[in-house]
């Protein structure tokens, strides 16, 4: 479908409009903000480990996986 994003691993299929793959990009761009953000707006440690499930992701690689995610979108859009 024109306008949309597959994302496919093996026998498993997802798929976003257009408008939600937009909207999901602008939403990962602003949460590397948030990452690296040294003011009021930036995402604590308790909600760093929270966004990693309890593992032993770094900050610095959770903001490199949501920057290079949201280009990525944002470039095949």
């Amino acid at each position: 479908m024109p306008g949309s994003v597959t994302i496919g691993h093996t026998d498993a299929l997802v798929m976003l409009s257009h408008d939600d793959a937009k909207r999901l990009s602008t939403m990962l761009g602003e949460m590397a903000k948030m990452l690296e953000s040294s003011g009021e707006s930036r995402l604590g440690d308790a909600q760093v480990g929270e966004l990693c499930r309890g593992r032993a992701a770094s900050r610095e690689e959770l903001t490199g996986w949501c920057r290079n995610l949201s280009q990525y979108l944002a470039e095949h859009l």
